[in-house]
């Protein structure tokens, strides 16, 4: 339900200058007049917001009146403005015991308040007595039928997902080194978890970026940003690149924006973050664009605008880094994602896989909900996922990141124990709505005859599924960052034309504990006698089959061929000391076989491939141990000539 649409406290409990006749016990003409007189004090303390003074006036004025069933719902009322849940419940279910007819008119609010405990069998059934309610007008009704279906969705849901009932969501506020008075919101988390970028509302209206670093599991006193980001203007809703290179943020109001809002990028350098950039007009328009989310490869940056043309009032959009730099045409991400509602705040894992946004039109427990969707194998995005209750309430839920690891999330909420206005917390995310644990691989590519840093392509595949979960850059000086999901097996490679490429295998389709990767690649120039190893290349045991894992691969080399049209290599197949040394030649040598052969089916010509297997001759070490072994087991590629 939109904040349009809620029901004002005040219309709720001061304006309702009628009451009802039929046949209830309680008469408010006739409560004791100091009573009476505090009533309304404790009316004009609401109405100032001052809800704790108030509520102190109608307690005093409920020890003087008992019955005085007015006075319960205001405090009932004040309560529910304050979220105290528990609370409102408690008056409401006083004032319902005086005289539950005269209470029918307050259903609704009774309600929603006790969806707000996630009593929402109870609030069904509080919602239904009120639409029996004859003379209501069509806005009531129409608001006692919405908070009927979101009851209904929160029941059916329940029923849907028994395994959720044991989850237990206790969000543990970030701390006085990084809330404050004012308000925080939008986290934003470095890979490793140690590092948070988030907004801040300073001077009263103005919003500029502040970051924590955490040590020793302790969060350090959070300050601005260093260098040239912060401004007087407002600064907000910011992600940062996983390398930690990139800023990406909503800027209004700046001299040269295309509208009120538009999405802005600023670099880290060694002065600190440089002066940000409009990020140009295949991004943003004269409308509102907002909420930027990078993909971990920086190739796809997702964000919210409600530029004309989309399915609601606000869209999540999607554009992708080109191979000159530039960006694409925004896409709409379509109805899957979008409806007639707004679609706000989304946020890409770490995994590249995992999208969470928050959306009012999607079916959910009220006002905003937050949502998952998952990519499938073509690309597309899966049917979005209700969080669920308790992390979705009858609130608003603005925002949600996931840490790599796949199990700690950060959002920004104005509970009970905030220290002023939104302040940040975390919880572990409930498991069947993470994100798959993420690690990654770090290093530096460099030619490796000069050592010089290499601009190269870092590109990770799903060996099972040939489908590519990231290609990035790295940057001018060969430094590359890539994450690795867990779950799968990747192939990874790294190309740089002019150069053989080079392969890497990642086994997480188990659990690899909290391992991080660093990796520096020589990359060999094309020349003959350059040799690499093709460690992506599968055989099943003593056998020479190329098995369909092999396929990225090989299709990598089939790309090298065709970019150099004269190249001319040979395929060697090398095996461990198992077996006799002459089955281990005849299968080296059909295992190098069965590669050209490969090659040549996808339109390589025979004449430019020759392969020779070497057996056990030629090991890389030790044939005494397990690893030594698998080493030993191997298919090369050598350039014979350019």
């Amino acid at each position: 339900m939109s904040k349009n649409h809620r029901i004002s406290l005040f219309i709720i409990l001061f304006c309702l200058s009628a009451y009802l006749t039929r046949g209830q016990q309680y008469n408010p003409d006739k409560v004791n007049k100091k009573a009476a007189q505090l009533n309304s004090k404790g009316r004009e303390q609401a109405e100032s917001d001052d809800f704790n003074g108030s509520i102190q006036s109608l307690l005093e004025a409920i020890r003087i009146d008992n019955r005085f069933e007015d006075a319960y719902l205001s405090i009932a009322g004040i309560y529910g403005e304050m979220k105290n849940y528990p609370k409102a419940v408690e008056y409401y279910e006083k004032a319902k015991a005086i005289d539950s007819i005269y209470f029918l008119d307050f259903s609704l609010p009774y309600s929603i308040y006790l969806a707000g405990i996630g009593h929402f069998a109870a609030a069904l059934q509080a919602v239904d007595s009120f639409l029996t309610i004859p003379t209501l007008n069509e806005t009531s009704r129409k608001a006692g039928t919405y908070r009927q279906s979101c009851y209904q969705f929160a029941l059916d849901y329940a029923a849907s997902h028994p395994a959720n009932n044991n989850y237990q969501f206790s969000p543990v506020n970030l701390g006085d080194s990084i809330n404050s008075d004012v308000s925080e919101y939008f986290p934003a988390i470095s890979l490793d978890g140690n590092k948070l970028v988030f907004t801040r509302r300073v001077n009263g209206m103005n919003e500029d970026f502040y970051e924590s670093t955490r040590t020793g599991g302790v969060w350090g006193m959070a300050h601005s940003l260093p260098g040239n980001i912060n401004t007087n203007e407002n600064e907000g809703a910011e992600c940062v690149s996983q390398d930690g290179q990139w800023l990406i943020f909503n800027g209004c109001n700046y001299p040269d924006g295309m509208g009120s809002c538009d999405i802005y990028i600023s670099y880290l350098t060694t002065d600190g973050w440089s002066t940000p950039e409009n990020m140009g007009d295949s991004i943003n328009t004269e409308f509102w664009e907002t909420a930027p989310s990078l993909s971990p490869d920086k190739r796809d940056l997702y964000f919210t605008s409600n530029r004309p043309g989309g399915y609601g009032g606000s869209d999540i959009y999607v554009s992708h880094r080109l191979l000159n730099g530039q960006w694409s045409a925004a896409e709409n991400l379509g109805p899957t994602i979008n409806t007639i509602g707004d679609e706000g705040t989304p946020f890409i894992h770490a995994d590249n896989q995992t999208l969470y946004f928050n959306s009012t039109g999607q079916p959910g427990y009220g006002d905003n909900d937050l949502f998952v969707s998952r990519k499938q194998p073509d690309g597309t995005w899966g049917k979005p996922e209700n969080l669920g209750y308790p992390i979705n309430t009858i609130d608003d839920q603005s925002s949600l990141v996931v840490a790599a690891d796949g199990k700690t999330a950060y959002y920004a909420s104005d509970k009970a124990d905030t220290k002023g206005g939104l302040d940040l917390y975390t919880f572990p995310l409930r498991e069947n709505i993470r994100p798959a644990k993420t690690l990654w691989v770090k290093g530096k590519v460099f030619d490796r005859s000069t050592n010089k840093g290499l601009p190269s392509s870092v590109i990770l595949t799903d060996l099972a599924t040939r489908a590519i979960i990231s290609n990035l850059q790295t940057d001018e000086t060969g430094n590359y960052l890539i994450t690795l999901p867990e779950g799968k097996d990747y192939a990874f490679t790294v190309k740089r034309r002019g150069y053989l490429f080079f392969s890497e295998n990642f086994s997480l389709s188990h659990d690899h504990g909290d391992t991080a990767y660093t990796i520096d690649i020589p990359l060999q120039p094309l020349e003959a006698n350059a040799t690499i190893v093709l460690k992506n290349i599968f055989f099943d045991p003593n056998k020479y089959n190329l098995m369909p894992e092999s396929d990225a691969e090989l299709d990598q080399v089939v790309q090298l061929m065709k970019d150099n049209p004269t190249l001319k290599i040979q395929i060697n197949g090398h095996t461990d000391n198992s077996g006799k040394p002459a089955d281990n030649i005849t299968l080296s040598e059909n295992r190098a076989r069965a590669v050209t052969t490969y090659l040549v089916s996808r339109g390589i010509a025979a004449l430019r491939l020759s392969s020779k297997g070497w057996g056990d001759t030629k090991p890389v070490a030790d044939n005494g141990t397990t690893e030594g072994r698998a080493r030993n087991r191997r298919t090369e590629l050598t350039v014979i000539s350019k």
